[in-house]
Formats: C-alpha cells, structure tokens, sequence
C-alpha cells in the first residue's frame, strides 16, 4: 500500500475517473521550463536531454563518463520520473572548448538519451534552478464522456489549489524511505541494512527474495549475485559488506545524494501527515494565527497573527488569488517554526514518526538541514481533453506546476485510485535505442504536440 492511498483529497465530493497511466513512456511527458536563458559562453556546457526510461542519476553518470569529469560537476533543477519521457536541463563543467565536440561525440553510444540543444553559461545549473514544470500525461483504460469528471475536478483544484502532497515515489518500491532516513539519523546502521536489504515480502519478484533472503544470512556474495543492477546504491552497501566492511561503512558507501534522499522522504512522510491534517479540518485553503505563510511570488515566509489572517483571508486578500497560502514543515534543525495551532500540529508529526527532535542533528556529517514548504500550490494552463489513437481511448490532462510539486498528486484527485492500481500490469513499451542529436544555439523549449 502507497503512503499516499490514505490521504485526503481536496475534491472528495467529485468522482474519480479511475484509469491507468505509464501504459507507454510517450504517455508521460514532462517538461522542464528554464529559469533563465543561456548567454553562449562561459565553463559550463548547457544541455538540454530527453530521457526515456532513466533516472536523472543514470544521466549524471552518463555524462560524468562521457566528459571525463566528477559527478559533482555536473549540475542539474531537479529529479525526473523515471517511467517517462523527461526533457530536462544538465550543465557540464567544461572550460576547455576543444574538448566539448569530442565528448558529446562519446555519448553517441548511450541508449535512450538524446541531445535537444546544447550552449554555454557562466554558472553551474544547480537544484531548484528552474521555472517549474510543464506535465503531457495520457490517462488510459477510459471512458472518454468522463472528459466531464476530469474537467470539474481540474477547475476546482485551479481554482482552489493543489494540496502540495509529495508523491508516493519519494518512498520507494517498498515505501520504507523514511524508515531508512530515521535510521540513517540515528545511526542505527546496522538496522537500517536490515530493512533496506533483507525481510523478504510476497509482493518481492522471485530474485528479490533470494536475494533477501540470501542478506538475512549473511551470504553477501550470493545476495549481490541476485541483485537487481539497476537498484545501484543498495548494491553499494551491499558490496560494501561483501568486502569485509562494518554497518557504517557499508552505509557510507552509498552515494551522498542517496543518502540525503532518504532524509527528505522521512521530512516528506511527516510533511504529508501534517498537511493530510490541515486538509481534514478544514485549513488549507485559509491560514490561521501562528502561521508561517508562504509568498509564493518570492519563496519567503511571514508571520501570521489574526489581523493578518482576517486580511489575507478576505476575498479581496491574498490567499484566495493563491498568492499566499499556509505553509509545513521540511522537518530540520535550522527549520522556522509556526507557532500556536499550526506549530502543535507539527510538533505532532515528530511523534507520530518516533522522532526526537535531538534526532534531526544526525550523526557526523549526516543532519537534516529543514525548510518550509507550501501545503498548496497554483495549477498553471491546465487542459483537458478526451481522444483516442491506435492504442485506444484515453484523456489527456496538460499543466504546469512549480517545482518541487508532483503531477502525481494531480492525478491522485483525478482518478482516485490507490497509487499501485494506477501503474500498468505489465512493463511500459520501451522504444529502440536512441541516437544523440546536437544542435547548437537552437530553439531551447521545445514544443510538444
């Protein structure tokens, strides 16, 4: 069961049109728009890439071998899903020119990638460097007069807010992310193995279980000998034990950016309690003293006491046009926190999810930095049609999000299904190996049809 299936929605009292999505990775388009414009020279190369079927690590690491640098010098916004078709922007650092034909050159061989357009700039691309995020998403398995429900809930939600959920992939396959990420704060390292790569489940495919079952009694040679190759950071700490070495070497093993990921899943799991609460009681559309409300022009943050609520919360005031809206907790040491109602309401989470807050200290140099985050966020150019190909009918749904929002969740209000029923029963149709194409100074956004 996904975290998500227990969630509130916004538009409870509208039908779902159920549906199946990532029946193909051409049904699944998303698109990451630009914060700004290159300016043609500079150290860094500036790519934009198309995946299909790759994480945004696997793309780092291609890139990282092709141009014969450090994985910390590329640059990136923000990860793409995975079982879709992602253009998305890389930066390269590069200050030799004459080596840059020659190394886009080396990514000829690469499958499933390719090369939009390149260009130069004077900075790295770093995370949240983007305008946000424009989603192609085809529904199948589909009643296209249902065109009718999808609209009504994609006009209730522009006009409303989408409730800034994190979507049930920050979990994992076994939806223990933030089981590990506790752990990993903690230093339980030895625990924290055992969750990740033993405890064999029915739902585990017959290999997974050998191989879990394998861990569970220590032979790490034949547990990596069944391990899926694609779930790389768990053969980290795996190979890691293979070799002789202790829990928390084995645990460091694993690549930084991983590690920190499981940090933010057990932020987000605790974030989605929070906001799943503020849903269910009726404030999320409204903020309320001891706030910390969210400029969604700036990113900022302001105190809200009840002069200012009556203000904001006024038809003429802010939070009806989606200009300010309440904002949660990224659960860290170095976290703002809301006051009064709200800030209990937070408090709460901790509990909730066994965490102290002594925890969010870590242990060495593994903390939990903290943000703010809204709990709604503006649904931008939302369309909706009904229509049918040679792979039968479907509905389209088209948006744009800002970053850090998942299209998930918009789909989550839409089909209102669990999140496992809504992936297809077999395996997305992976087209043929693609071949890089490089076009300097071309059009840098591509349309979609």
């Amino acid at each position: 069961m996904s975290l998500t299936d227990s969630l509130a929605y916004l538009t409870a009292d509208l039908p779902g049109i159920a549906g199946v999505i990532k029946q193909r990775p051409e049904d699944f388009l998303v698109e990451e728009q630009p914060l700004y414009q290159t300016c043609g020279e500079g150290e860094h190369v500036f790519l934009l890439i198309e995946k299909t079927s790759l994480t945004t690590t696997d793309i780092v690491i291609n890139l990282a071998r092709a141009f014969r640098v450090g994985r910390n010098d590329i640059g990136y916004a923000g990860l793409k899903d995975k079982h879709a078709i992602a253009r998305q922007h890389f930066s390269v650092w590069l200050p030799d020119r004459k080596d840059e034909a020659e190394c886009i050159e080396r990514l000829a061989d690469r499958r499933l990638m390719k090369i939009l357009w390149a260009d130069r700039h004077t900075n790295k691309l770093r995370r949240g460097h983007h305008g946000g995020n424009r989603f192609i998403i085809r529904i199948r398995n589909v009643q296209p007069t249902d065109v009718i429900k999808a609209k009504q809930i994609i006009d209730r939600l522009y006009a409303q807010g989408v409730p800034n959920f994190i979507g049930d992939q920050r979990f994992g396959y076994r939806q223990h992310n933030h089981i590990l990420g506790r752990l990993l704060l903690q230093g339980e390292y030895q625990a924290m193995l055992d969750e990740m790569l033993g405890q064999p489940i029915d739902a585990d495919p017959s290999n997974m279980q050998k191989a879990r079952t394998a861990y569970d009694r220590r032979d790490f040679e034949e547990a990596l000998k069944h391990w899926p190759k694609h779930l790389r950071f768990d053969r980290q700490a795996l190979d890691a034990l293979r070799q002789g070495k202790d829990p928390q070497q084995a645990v460091k093993a694993i690549y930084r950016s991983q590690r920190d990921f499981l940090i933010s899943a057990l932020q987000s799991a605790m974030f989605n309690s929070i906001l799943d609460r503020r849903l269910r009681e009726d404030m999320l559309t409204k903020i309320i003293p001891g706030d910390l409300a969210w400029k969604h022009d700036s990113r900022s943050v302001f105190a809200v006491d009840q002069e200012i609520a009556d203000k904001e919360n006024a038809p003429a005031g802010r939070v009806p046009s989606l200009e300010v809206s309440p904002s949660g907790p990224m659960w860290g040491i170095n976290m703002t926190r809301a006051q009064d109602t709200p800030g209990e309401i937070e408090r709460q989470a901790l509990d909730v999810f066994n965490v102290h807050p002594d925890t969010l200290a870590g242990v060495g140099d593994v903390h939990a930095e903290g943000s703010r985050r809204p709990m709604r966020i503006a649904l931008r150019d939302p369309e909706v049609q009904g229509g049918s190909d040679e792979h039968g009918p479907y509905i389209k749904l088209a948006f744009v999000m800002p970053r850090g929002a998942f299209a998930t969740i918009v789909l989550r209000e839409v089909m209102k299904i669990p999140a496992n029923q809504q992936q297809p029963k077999t395996p997305p149709v992976v087209p043929p190996p693609t071949v890089i194409i490089t076009a300097k100074h071309q059009n840098k956004t591509p349309t979609t049809n």
